[in-house]
């Protein structure tokens, strides 16, 4: 297994969809995942450490989970299947580990907020894995100037 970190959530260039885009450590290779918008804005939130007043679906499961005394161990990204990829999230819990079948965006979603490590497959990493390129400095200002201008709504608007 390969340890992943979110490195950034925006917009596909070409189809306007929402993308959580993971990286290794080293950041040498990265995967791009299509995500849904309020997935998007659950792993956004997280990034940023925003809180909301009342919890979301997430920060719900959290809460569920910690009452429950389950622990989240980790999160992988264990199959890509006709361009869909599929996830687990393994649990601790007082009966022994436990392993759930998750979207990949939620699982990311939940890690992010357990502070739960991410990982992915050998395989997916040999069928999806993309070296990284260097992005020279203006191209990522650039695309930094983009990502601050977005908002919950830009993601709405391109879904009908």
């Amino acid at each position: 297994m390969l340890r992943m970190k979110v490195k950034v959530v925006g917009l596909d260039q070409n189809t306007m969809v929402p993308v959580v885009v993971i990286t290794d450590s080293d950041e040498k290779g990265f995967i791009p995942i299509v995500i849904g918008p309020p997935e998007a804005q659950a792993i956004t939130l997280a990034m940023e450490g925003s809180k909301p007043p009342r919890p979301l679906t997430h920060d719900l499961m959290k809460n569920l989970l910690d009452a429950l005394g389950a622990k989240v161990d980790r999160v992988v990204i264990s199959e890509l299947r006709d361009e869909t990829y599929y996830a687990r999230i393994y649990l601790k819990t007082r009966d022994g580990q436990v392993d759930v079948d998750a979207r990949p965006s939620d699982a990311i979603a939940l890690a992010l907020r357990t502070d739960a490590p991410i990982f992915i497959s050998e395989e997916v990493a040999a069928k999806a894995l993309i070296a990284s390129k260097p992005i020279d400095d203006e191209e990522m200002e650039e695309f930094r100037r983009f990502l601050d201008k977005l908002t919950p709504e830009d993601f709405e608007k391109h879904l009908h």
